[in-house]
């Protein structure tokens, strides 16, 4: 463990190299090392992957990414119950003292999670890179999961999460969408939603275990932007030594089934959501499930602009000048074994009416090559500038990297996709668009549900039998339930309910040990005596039932 007089005179060796330079020859820094590549290199140190990119440059992104998104939840809260406990109270140090030690250095520490991966982040400077190795396997394998953490930060900070997604229609759109393609995995919501009984499943104890299953040697990765696969490979096997090679439980692991269907949920906002969704193509890393396709598709379709103060002239941003107000846009969400290629909109619910009808005119017009050279140019060279640009982008390379390595796959390499997307022709990009609309859509409306339209209505497929319509519509008569009559045992037993009290309580007071038993049986005994009162003087107190025994004797005598 590094001793925080090294940590002060680090902090201390910075403060005076920024504040001791003139103004005028300020250097601040040596020249950058590193390379120019975005390739990744990759290992396996001690059972655990490692792969990074040596970008030249001062600054270094380190991340852990674990096998531990949504997806892969044994109870529902268990993702983003993890993920708000990282970086508190470890068993070296206190969440304090972390926060004060990354400041000293500079550093910046962030977690987040997505459907497959759970990330724990810290991004400083380069020289730093020992000391926020371990700091990251700290909150790996010595995170403490306190019970007064979890009540005073994490849970609120949960259902401040569930709240902030239940304003959004967008974010419901897309849970619901995933929902009705996937059902479980990667159906699950991406953060728990507003009904989820979470009192029921998650506490700190819970939150631990679910830690111990999925911080395992096979289910986490190390991946930096800005370092030497050397140096990393030589810090990840000094210190995350201590990381479990097996966890209390097997996290799921059943292959991801696309089923389609059709979800509607009424909500009160003003800004509707519509989602229209296909089997779309898993990530690069996943190999030979990787459909270039999907990528021109998503292009070609495009909706939003990548020209500012100008509406574009993709497929969808024409079908959008049709419907003012109406957002368009088309993605591709890429997971290990599946994919989700989503038409998003957004905005006023008669303008999503239309612009959901041309979007899938536009479909169908790919779909029967209407779709002229020129387009298809754009949509090629739009498609490759994202990869690109998802590749060098330092966080996605970092998430889709480490997802691919801890399930089983490859690291993200951009010269590879780059050729994949050259390769795709006309041809194949009509026959992927004619097997979606042929196949089962995913389809979610969130708002007002009168205006909104209905799969069927947009010449879409979709099961009925999934459809989930949360507005109170009519329903047919339900039957009438059996009635139960119920009959107590002491009536059957032909006991009043005064004499069942007096047996209950004498059989209540046998159980009882002796001395408490005695104690409890004089309460029990009830004696009436009574006395007959002449000339104001009180006579002889006589029992009542002795009194009663004596007269009856008497009236048989006489």
């Amino acid at each position: 463990m590094i001793s925080r007089s090294a940590i002060g005179q680090t902090a201390q060796r910075v403060a005076r190299r920024q504040c001791c330079a003139q103004p005028a020859t300020r250097r601040g820094f040596a020249t950058a090392t590193g390379s120019t590549s975005f390739n990744y290199e990759n290992a396996d140190v001690n059972g655990i992957k490692v792969a990074s990119r040596d970008v030249a440059g001062h600054t270094t992104k380190l991340a852990v990414v674990a096998k531990a998104g949504t997806r892969y939840e044994l109870l529902p809260g268990l993702t983003t119950g993890l993920e708000q406990f990282a970086f508190k109270n470890t068993q070296k140090r206190s969440a304090l003292r972390l926060t004060r030690e990354s400041e000293l250095l500079g550093g910046q520490l962030v977690a987040y999670h997505t459907r497959e991966a759970l990330v724990l982040e810290a991004n400083f400077l380069r020289e730093d890179l020992p000391f926020f190795t371990e700091l990251l396997s700290e909150v790996v394998s010595q995170t403490k999961f306190t019970p007064h953490e979890f009540l005073e930060e994490v849970n609120p900070a949960i259902k401040l999460q569930q709240k902030r997604a239940y304003a959004n229609t967008a974010q419901i759109a897309a849970d619901s969408v995933h929902g009705v393609a996937f059902h479980r995995g990667l159906g699950a919501p991406l953060h728990p939603t507003i009904n989820t009984p979470l009192a029921t499943y998650l506490n700190e104890e819970s939150v631990s275990e679910f830690a111990s299953s999925a911080y395992t040697k096979q289910n986490i990765s190390v991946v930096a932007n800005g370092a030497s696969q050397a140096d990393l490979g030589k810090w990840v096997g000094e210190f995350f030594g201590d990381v479990s090679t097996k966890g209390s439980h097997e996290l799921p692991s059943a292959a991801t089934k696309y089923y389609g269907g059709e979800e509607r949920i009424a909500h009160a906002s003003s800004q509707n959501a519509f989602a229209i969704a296909f089997p779309g193509s898993s990530s690069f890393t996943a190999g030979s499930s990787y459909k270039p396709e999907i990528a021109v598709l998503a292009a070609l379709l495009g909706g939003k602009s990548t020209i500012k103060y100008s509406p574009g002239f993709s497929l969808l941003a024409k079908a959008a000048a049709a419907a003012p107000g109406a957002n368009i846009s088309t993605t591709n969400a890429a997971y290990s074994d599946a994919g989700l290629l989503t038409i998003n909109f957004s905005g006023p619910a008669l303008s999503v009416n239309t612009a959901a009808n041309e979007a899938v005119k536009a479909l169908k017009g790919i779909a029967e090559g209407s779709i002229n050279k020129e387009e298809f140019t754009k949509a090629i060279a739009l498609a490759k500038y994202r990869s690109l640009e998802e590749g060098q982008n330092i966080n996605s390379g970092l998430v889709a990297t480490g997802s691919g390595l801890i399930q089983g796959g490859k690291a993200f390499q951009i010269d590879e996709v780059t050729k994949s997307i050259e390769s795709v022709s006309q041809e194949s990009l009509k026959t992927a668009a004619k097997a979606l609309l042929e196949g089962k859509a995913s389809v979610s409306a969130v708002g007002d549900l009168r205006v909104l339209p209905f799969a069927e209505e947009l010449g879409l497929r979709a099961r009925r039998q999934n459809l989930n319509i949360t507005t109170k519509t009519p329903s047919s008569p339900q039957p009438t339930p059996p009635t139960i009559k119920m009959t107590f045992a002491w009536k059957q037993a032909g006991l009043s309910y005064n004499k069942y009290l007096a047996v209950a309580a004498r059989v209540v007071r046998k159980s009882l040990k002796e001395e408490q038993r005695v104690i409890a049986e004089r309460r029990g005994v009830s004696e009436l005596r009574s006395a007959r009162w002449e000339n104001g003087k009180q006579g002889e107190v006589k029992n009542v039932a002795e009194a009663n025994s004596e007269a009856q004797a008497a009236n048989a005598s006489s």
